[in-house]
């Protein structure tokens, strides 16, 4: 046959020939990194985020026709540029068409699309979808924020962290998408990881060479963030909760690398690796391009670097802070030999330790931001704090890591390492007219926490913290099998996590909830009178399952539900899941 080769054959045709193709770019796993693209212009399928009361986001990667062998995979460079239209329509028919535009995309954005869609009406939930050359992209659907200044609406998000690809199948985003209740899905960082498939590899070993990252090696330049991005964006289970929702975003450090701080990583060499800051700069790059993220307006707050943190406002009911909190922040305490870069579980009680806890000149938040979160959400009784790692102090007893009852421990990394900021925000929360809720991911482990005055047994909640699971990374329960002898039973492994567990909420009295077993997500209902986290998780592992993040179709259910009643200040168990919402969107 003589018919004009497809884009599929042209794809894998071209494997052989990558080398060349690529001239002077990475050289990558060819077919796999260019699989979405052989499904068409619209193969990374369609995103939305940021919503506000009169604008949303909405985003799509517009890969060009093959051209000879020239396919235009991410990170790569090639392709032409390629004009996209887009459409916005109340009706998912698109019978009527409220807002329509188009733009032209190149390889200098890697081929993304964002655009910023303007003058919609609040809490009104829309369609939208993209056409070039002949292809239309899936149709996606988002919503405006509830936002309105005189009249109350139901609000309730997802929230989520830590979705490491080779950690497992994204169970929790196939939940998320499947529901038809949420405003939005709060994301709180770790979005995609940086690690390799070699010593690095973290996850299950039953998905090496099933659930590979892409490309195989850490990432570090902007092809290599590009092509992690694409894959994420490639994902069916994360690709339909981005269909089914708009996000809000935010990075914490694996979107660069591992505990990052303002001029360095753990994983980051410079002697091999180059400029930290060089690597950032790509990192967050690749970042805007694939992210259906809104920047700030950068002259409106003072800030340092590039301003990342934003709010968001849902009329007369409260408003979310958005922080970033790796840019600007002050290298990690570290002790060796417990942590020798990036900070980490460190022994506290040593007076030069000590100092350096409470120097005020260290800090994770630059002062700016700091002024601009304490000056956020007057006179709305909720204030929501979207927020990378656990404010709530965290005392570590020494047995827990296999160190003497005698000592005591902090993570370094988290806000115990910045005391004089730490300090300085629950003390503002203290003071607030408005109930205060600060959202975390970061630990891979579900908690709601009652944010004390002081780390002692008489303290005085002072607002509450709800934390959620990861959605694949490994957490307490993968760190208490590498502590039992090999051929433990998973239920065995699963008691000693509990244990574990316990323990340190014992040492923590402000810890009311704290699971380390389950991976998926928190549902966040918030209402006039109160905030409620639903926790969704994977199954409790078994002999018969001994790792449900390995199985493709495991899904998330109900565990339990915690919540917080306006001018408690306080978590307590709720009866039960959330029911249905009080309105929906128009």
């Amino acid at each position: 046959m003589n018919a004009t080769p497809s884009r599929r054959s042209i794809l894998k045709g071209a494997a052989l020939g990558a080398a060349a193709i690529a001239g002077s770019f990475r050289v990558f796993d060819f077919e796999a990194a260019a699989a979405p693209a052989s499904n068409g212009i619209f193969g990374y399928g369609v995103a939305s985020g940021d919503p506000l009361g009169t604008a949303v986001v909405i985003w799509t990667r517009a890969t060009p026709p093959c051209e000879g062998r020239q396919i235009a995979t991410p990170g790569s460079g090639l392709g032409r540029p390629i004009f996209v239209r887009w459409e916005v329509a109340r009706d998912q028919a698109f019978r009527h068409v409220i807002k329509r535009g188009g733009v032209l995309t190149s390889a200098a954005s890697d081929h993304t699309v964002k655009v910023d869609v303007t003058g919609l009406r609040p809490y009104t939930r829309y369609y939208y979808r993209f056409h070039a050359e002949g292809e239309t992209s899936p149709v996606g659907r988002t919503q405006t924020a509830p936002d309105e200044r005189d009249r109350l609406h139901a609000l309730r998000f997802g929230l989520v962290s830590c979705s490491n690809y080779t950690g497992g199948y994204f169970a929790a985003y196939r939940a998320l998408g499947q529901r038809d209740d949420l405003d939005f899905v709060l994301h709180l960082g770790d979005y995609l990881y940086e690690y390799g498939n070699g010593a690095d590899r973290s996850g299950p070993p039953e998905l090496i060479g099933v659930r590979d990252g892409i490309p195989e090696t850490e990432t570090i330049d902007l092809t290599g963030y590009r092509l992690r991005h694409a894959l994420h964006k490639a994902d069916p289970d994360l690709a339909l909760a981005h269909r089914q929702h708009p996000f809000i975003t935010i990075f914490d450090d694996h979107e660069v690398a591992d505990n990052a701080w303002n001029d360095g990583a753990v994983n980051h060499s410079p002697e091999t690796e180059g400029s930290f800051q060089s690597r950032r700069k790509v990192a967050y790059q690749a970042y805007l391009e694939w992210m259906p993220f809104r920047l700030p307006e950068q002259r409106v707050i003072p800030h340092q670097g590039t301003r990342f943190f934003r709010s968001f406002s849902f009329g007369p009911l409260g408003d979310l802070s958005v922080l970033e909190t790796r840019q600007n922040r002050t290298e990690q305490v570290n002790v060796p030999p417990f942590s020798t870069r990036g900070g980490g579980f460190i022994p506290i009680g040593a007076p030069e330790v000590e100092a350096q806890l409470n120097d005020p000149a260290r800090h994770l938040l630059e002062s700016e931001q700091m002024t601009w979160l304490k000056g956020s959400s007057r006179g709305k009784p909720w204030h929501l704090i979207g927020n990378q790692t656990v404010l709530s102090p965290l005392m570590i007893p020494g047995p827990l890591l296999n160190l003497p009852p005698t000592m005591t421990l902090i993570n370094s990394d988290q806000w115990d390492g910045y005391r004089a900021q730490q300090t300085e925000l629950i003390n503002h929360i203290a003071a607030a007219s408005n109930n205060v809720v600060v959202l975390t991911g970061d630990i891979h482990s579900s908690w709601a926490v009652e944010i004390p005055s002081k780390a002692s047994a008489d303290y005085t909640s002072v607002g509450v913290e709800f934390v959620c699971p990861s959605v694949t990374s490994d957490g307490f329960y993968e760190l208490a099998r590498t502590r039992v002898p090999a051929g433990t039973p998973p239920e065995t492994v699963v008691a000693t996590t509990r244990q574990l567990t316990g323990v340190l909420s014992g040492r923590n009295p402000w810890i009311k909830y704290l699971d380390g077993v389950g991976h998926g997500y928190a549902l966040i209902d918030v209402t006039p009178d109160r905030v409620q986290a639903d926790f969704h998780h994977t199954p409790v592992p078994t002999t018969a399952q001994p790792d449900p993040r390995v199985h493709k179709d495991v899904t998330t259910a109900y565990t339990t539900s915690w919540q917080t009643l306006a001018g408690t200040k306080k978590a307590t168990l709720a009866a039960g899941p959330v029911g249905a919402r009080p309105d929906e969107p128009a």
